[in-house]
Order: structure tokens, then sequence, then C-alpha cells
């Protein structure tokens, strides 16, 4: 019998070690691409496609995080995402989904990352949160995208401190539960 629980427990290990493995690059092996018309912006990160067979498909950029809506340069990245994309046809290299079941995604106009592009423009933030989900190439042009944009005082980094949407959001929380 004890034999029997060793080997449960080393096949138990051998499981787990494996679920462990499937890491951030594997995750990020597994895409697959859509193609479609821009038919909406839903803010700076977002936007929804319509796709051959007429389905509307919700994608959140991947990679970045844009000011919220009532944050200073929300209402900017927004419309900088609609003059770029808006009736476009796009290719998305998807990447999942996220927990409010939108597809994770590169959005691009030819081999034009549009995703990078938001960040050069200074109305997104690499969201480094996740760039280990990123293959470490494109995790580098993102950040690289994001110094430029900072140096350079592009967009957001006018500002002497800009707030990061994520600090934002936690602080809207936070204010909420007093």
């Amino acid at each position: 019998m004890n034999l029997l629980k060793k080997l449960i427990f080393v096949l138990f290990l051998s499981i787990f070690s494996l679920a462990n493995f499937t890491s951030a690059q594997d995750f990020v092996k597994s895409t697959s691409t859509i193609t479609g018309k821009v038919i909406g912006i839903a803010d700076g990160d977002t936007v929804t496609i319509l796709n051959d067979k007429h389905e509307q498909i919700k994608i959140r950029l991947i990679g970045i995080d844009c000011p919220e809506k009532s944050q200073a340069f929300g209402s900017r990245a927004k419309k900088t995402l609609s003059d770029k994309v808006f009736s476009q046809n796009v290719k998305v290299e998807t990447r999942g989904k996220d927990k409010y079941s939108r597809t994770l995604g590169v959005v691009k106009i030819g081999d034009e990352d549009i995703n990078e592009y938001m960040i050069s423009q200074g109305v997104a933030w690499h969201y480094k949160k996740y760039a280990k989900t990123q293959p470490e190439e494109e995790a580098n042009r993102y950040a690289k995208a994001q110094e430029l944009a900072s140096q350079n005082k592009r967009g957001l980094w006018i500002q002497e401190n800009p707030i990061p949407p994520w600090e934002f959001r936690d602080q809207a929380r936070k204010s909420q539960k007093k």
C-alpha cells in the first residue's frame, strides 16, 4: 500500500510539473488569426470587428493599457485608435480570452502592429504586468516604444507624473469602498 501511495504522489508531481511548464511562452504559441472589418471602438484598447461570417468579435488589444475614458488622455486614446483602424480591414493574432470574454490579440493592418502604434503615439502604456505572456521580441518592442514616447514627451508623457490606468482603476475602487 505504501508503494501505491508513493506512485500516486510521483504521478501527481509529474502532472503538476507539466502543468507548470505550460507557461506564458506556451500560451503565446497557441495563437490563431482572424480577419475582419473594424466596426466599433469602445476605448483606446478595445475594438469590435465583423468577420466574413458576419459575426461581431470584441478584441482587447493585448500587451497595452490605455487611459480610462474619465482619465486624462482617455478620449485621445480612443480617437487615435479610431482614426487608425475604424472601417479598416484588420488581421488579429489571437491570444485567448480575458475575464470579460473578449478575444485578446495583436491587431494589424498589413504588417503594422497597432498595439505598438498606440504605445508609440503616447496614448497607451506597455502593460508590463503581462509582458511574460508576450513573445520576448514583441515585449521588447513595446517597452522600447514606450521609452521613446516618454523621452519625446508624446501624448500622455507631456504630463509630469502620468498615472497608469491600472493605478487609476485601483484608486477608483478604493474610493468607492469608502
